[in-house]
C-alpha cells in the first residue's frame, strides 16, 4: 500500500510539473497574441491627432458642418482599422465627434473627463485604459493621445477596441484564461461567470474607488470562491476553486469544487496580467492510472514468485527421474534427427552471393544431386530458366534488407533435366559474416493435380453460372423495361401538370386575345371603306396597325407554346433572368386578375445554374400559383422572391403572405396526392412532381413557415461551374 501511495504521489508531482511547463507556454503565447493585438492600435490615436480636419474642428471651425465632416472622417477611419469606436474630445472631456454618431448610443456631447485615459491625455501623455463602456455597456480597451497645436493641448483622440475575438479563440477544455487589471479584477475570461470578479478579495476602499470610477458599471466585484491555496517553488499556485463564484458554501449548496494550477504573467505597458487556470483532473487521472499499473505489476511479481516456487518444486521432483529418463530422451533425439533428415521439405542454405552452402537429404532426393556436387555452385542451376530472374533479383536486391521474404511457385530442374512444380520460399538469415539465405522447397506435384481437378469442377460450375446469368439477364431486362415505363409515366405526369397550368392560363389568354381581334376587325372594315374612297394612305396605316396587333397576339401565344413543349431532359447552363422572364410571361395575366404583387431580386442576368429551363419555369409557375391560391382570403397579396448563394448552389426563396402551412402537414407537402386545397382545386401532384424535377437536376426543394408569417419554399439549384465563384460571392 505504501508503494502504491508513493507511485501515485510521484506520478502526480511529475504530471503537475509537465502541466506547469505546458500551460506556461500557452499563457505566454496568449499574452504575446494579446500584446500584438494591442500594438496594432496603440499608435493610431497619435496618427489621428495630427489630422487637419480634427484640429480645425477643435480650434477654429466649431460649426455643425465642421463637426459633421469630423464625424464622417472618424466613421471612415473606424471602419478601415476595425476598431470598436473612435472619437474626438475637447479639453473639458466633452465628445464633439465620434464614429458612432449615427447610433442611438452615440458618444457625441457626452463627457468622459472622469476616465483616466483622458486625464493622461490632457497631461500630454498617451493614455491606456480598460473599462466597461458607460454608454454601450460593452467591454473595451481605450487608447488616447493628446491633440496639440503649437505646444498647447486642445483635446484628445480616443480609439476603443474589442478584445472579445482573442477571448473566443481559446478552445482548450482543460484550461481557462483570465486577464486582470492592476486591481486584480477579471475583465476577460473563457468562463463567462468569472468576469468582473477577483482572484483575491478587495478592500472596501479599493471597491469604492473602482465603483466611483464607473470602470465596471454596477458589477459587485466579488472574489472567486478559492477555498485553498498552495504556493509552489516555480511561482505557480495550486488552488481549490468552487465551481461558480456566487456559491459560498459548497457543503450546503452542493457546489462542485475543482483543483487548478494557477499561473500569471505581466503584459508589458498594458497595465494588466494574463493568468491561466489548468484543471488537475488529467493529472489526477494520470496518477490513478499509474497507481493501477503499479498494482498490476506488483500482483504480477507476486504471481511470478509463486510460479517460480512451484516450478522449483516440480523440477526438484523431476530430478529424481532424470537418470531413468536419460536413455529414453536419447532415443527420442535420434528419432527426431531422423525425422528432420527425412522431412518432406528440401532445405538449402545460400551465401550472400546466391551460392549453395548446405543441401539436406530431402533436397538431394528431390533434385537427384548430392550435396558435394552442388556446394559453392549458384542456386539458379536448380530452377527453370523462366523462374531464375525473379529469385536472382530477390537475392541481389535484398542482401542487406531483413524481413523481406519471397514465396512463389516455380519449376524445379532435376539432374536428369526433367522439371517438377515446387513451392519455393527464400528467407534471410542475418549473421556475422553478412546476410545468408534459407530456401525451403516442397514438391507440389500432387497439389497441382488437385488444382487441375478443381479447375475442371470450376469450369462446370461456370457453365451452370452462365446459364443462371442468362436467366438473370432476361429478368433484369424485364425490370429495366418496367423502369422505362415508370419513367415515361412520370414524364407524362409532368406534362399533364404543365397542361393543367395551361388550362388555368387559358381564361387570361382568351381575354388578352379578344381585344386585339376586335381591333383587327375594326381596322379591316375601315380599310375596305378607305379603299372604296381611294384613300390609300389610310388603308396603309390600318394595315400597319393590323400587323402590329398580330405580332402582339403572337407574343401572347408564345409562352403557351414554350411552356407546353416537352423538356429535352439535358443539363445546360440556364440564366436565372430567362427563368424569371419565362415564368412572368406565363403568369402575368393571372397576377393581374388576382391583384397579386410579386417582387424579384435585382441582377438575375448575372447568375447561371445547371438544369432544364422548361422544367425550372414549370416549378416556379407551380410555386407562384400555389402562393396565389394560399393568399385567396388575404387582404394584402404579395409574393417576395429572394436570391442567395449556399455551397455551390443558387437558392431562390419564394415567400407568400398567406396563413402558412400547419406544422403537422409540413412533412407531407411533397407526398403525391396530398393537398390542403378545396375539393376540385387540384390532385395534389404539383409539389410532388416539382420535388422530383428539382431532385433530377441535382437540386433541392423544401418548405418551411417564415418567422414573419406565410409559407416559404426554398429552391436550390447547382451553380454553373463555368462562372467564377469569387465573382458570384462578390455580386451576392
Amino acid at each position: 500500500m505504501l508503494l502504491l501511495i508513493q507511485v501515485s504521489m510521484l506520478s502526480q508531482r511529475n504530471g503537475i510539473d509537465e502541466l506547469q511547463q505546458r500551460t506556461q507556454a500557452d499563457m505566454n503565447r496568449y499574452a504575446l497574441s494579446l500584446q500584438q493585438t494591442l500594438d496594432r492600435y496603440k499608435d493610431l490615436p497619435r496618427l489621428l491627432s495630427t489630422h487637419s480636419e480634427l484640429i480645425n474642428t477643435l480650434l477654429y471651425d466649431k460649426s455643425s458642418d465642421s463637426r459633421m465632416r469630423a464625424n464622417l472622417y472618424l466613421e471612415q477611419v473606424n471602419s478601415v482599422i476595425g476598431a470598436s469606436d473612435t472619437y474626438l474630445m475637447n479639453s473639458e472631456g466633452v465628445t464633439i465627434a465620434a464614429s458612432n454618431w449615427t447610433k442611438s448610443s452615440s458618444f457625441v456631447d457626452r463627457n468622459f473627463s472622469f476616465r483616466p485615459y483622458f486625464q493622461d491625455a490632457v497631461k500630454g501623455q498617451p493614455g491606456r485604459y480598460f473599462a466597461l463602456g458607460t454608454t454601450s455597456n460593452k467591454r473595451g480597451y481605450f487608447f488616447a493621445y493628446p491633440v496639440k497645436h503649437r505646444g498647447t493641448i486642445y483635446g484628445a483622440v480616443v480609439v476603443k477596441i474589442d478584445l472579445n475575438e482573442i477571448e473566443e479563440d481559446w478552445s482548450d477544455p482543460d484550461t481557462d484564461l483570465l486577464v486582470t487589471d492592476e486591481d486584480g479584477v477579471i475583465f476577460i475570461s473563457t468562463q463567462p461567470e468569472w468576469k468582473f470578479h477577483t482572484l483575491r478579495p478587495l478592500s472596501q476602499a479599493d471597491v469604492k474607488r473602482i465603483i466611483n470610477s464607473l470602470r465596471y458599471g454596477n458589477h459587485q466585484l466579488t472574489s472567486l470562491d478559492v477555498i485553498k491555496r498552495e504556493q509552489r517553488a516555480d511561482g505557480s499556485q495550486l488552488i481549490t476553486l468552487v465551481d461558480g463564484p456566487e456559491i459560498r458554501n459548497s457543503a450546503l449548496d452542493g457546489a462542485r469544487a475543482g483543483e487548478y494550477l494557477l499561473q500569471n504573467t505581466q503584459v508589458p505597458e498594458a497595465g494588466f496580467k494574463v493568468a491561466i487556470l489548468a484543471s488537475l483532473k488529467p493529472v489526477k487521472r494520470q496518477a490513478f492510472n499509474a497507481m493501477i499499473l503499479a498494482a498490476f505489476i506488483y500482483i504480477a511479481i507476486v504471481l511470478l514468485v509463486l510460479v517460480l516456487t512451484i516450478r522449483r518444486r516440480i523440477m526438484k521432483e523431476r530430478s529424481q527421474f532424470r537418470s531413468r529418463e536419460l536413455k529414453t530422451l536419447e532415443k527420442n533425439e535420434s528419432r527426431i534427427r531422423a525425422i528432420i533428415d527425412n522431412t518432406q521439405a528440401g532445405l538449402i542454405t545460400l551465401d550472400s552471393q546466391g551460392r549453395i552452402e548446405t543441401f539436406n537429404h530431402t533436397a538431394e532426393r528431390l533434385f537427384g544431386y548430392r550435396e558435394d556436387q552442388l556446394k559453392n555452385r549458384f542456386f539458379s542451376l536448380l530452377l527453370a530458366h523462366a523462374d531464375r530472374p525473379v529469385c536472382w533479383q530477390h537475392i541481389t536486391n535484398n542482401a542487406n534488407v531483413f524481413g523481406n521474404d519471397l514465396n512463389i511457385e516455380a519449376s524445379g530442374r532435376r539432374q536428369n533435366g526433367s522439371f517438377f512444380p515446387v513451392e519455393l520460399s527464400i528467407g534471410q538469415m542475418p549473421g556475422e559474416a553478412g546476410s545468408r539465405f534459407l530456401i525451403t522447397m516442397h514438391d507440389i506435384t500432387e497439389r497441382k493435380q488437385y488444382e487441375e481437378a478443381l479447375q475442371q469442377a470450376q469450369a462446370e460450375l461456370e457453365n451452370r453460372v452462365r446459364d443462371r446469368t442468362l436467366d438473370l439477364t432476361k429478368a433484369n431486362q424485364k425490370l429495366r423495361d418496367e423502369m422505362q415505363q415508370h419513367k415515361e409515366t412520370q414524364n407524362e405526369l409532368i406534362q399533364t401538370a404543365k397542361l393543367a397550368v395551361l388550362g388555368q392560363m387559358s381564361a387570361g389568354i382568351n381575354h388578352e386575345l379578344n381585344q386585339p381581334l376586335t381591333a383587327i376587325r375594326a381596322y379591316a372594315d375601315n380599310a375596305q371603306q378607305f379603299l372604296r374612297l381611294s384613300r390609300i394612305d389610310n388603308v396603309e396605316r390600318n394595315l400597319q396597325e393590323i400587323s402590329q396587333l398580330t405580332e402582339r397576339m403572337a407574343k401572347i401565344i408564345h409562352p403557351l407554346k414554350e411552356f407546353s413543349r416537352k423538356s429535352s431532359g439535358q443539363q445546360e447552363s440556364v440564366c436565372l433572368q430567362s427563368v424569371r422572364d419565362g415564368a412572368m410571361a406565363i403568369m402575368y395575366g393571372r397576377l393581374g386578375r388576382e391583384d397579386v404583387v410579386i417582387s424579384w431580386p435585382e441582377g438575375l442576368d448575372r447568375y447561371y445554374v445547371l438544369g432544364d429551363i422548361v422544367r425550372i419555369e414549370q416549378v416556379l409557375v407551380n410555386l407562384i400559383g400555389n402562393a396565389i391560391q394560399a393568399m385567396d382570403q388575404q387582404a394584402e397579396r404579395r409574393i417576395d422572391i429572394r436570391l442567395d448563394y449556399e455551397e455551390h448552389c443558387h437558392v431562390l426563396y419564394v415567400h407568400d403572405a398567406g396563413p402558412g402551412i400547419p406544422e403537422a402537414d409540413l412533412e407531407r407537402v411533397f407526398e403525391p396526392f396530398f393537398t390542403t386545397k378545396k375539393a376540385g382545386s387540384g390532385l395534389g401532384l404539383g409539389l410532388s412532381i416539382s420535388h422530383r424535377i428539382i431532385a433530377s437536376m441535382g437540386g433541392e426543394l423544401s418548405v418551411s413557415n417564415h418567422p414573419a408569417g406565410g409559407a416559404q419554399f426554398r429552391l436550390a439549384l447547382p451553380a454553373d461551374p463555368s462562372m467564377d465563384l469569387n465573382q458570384q460571392l462578390t455580386t451576392l
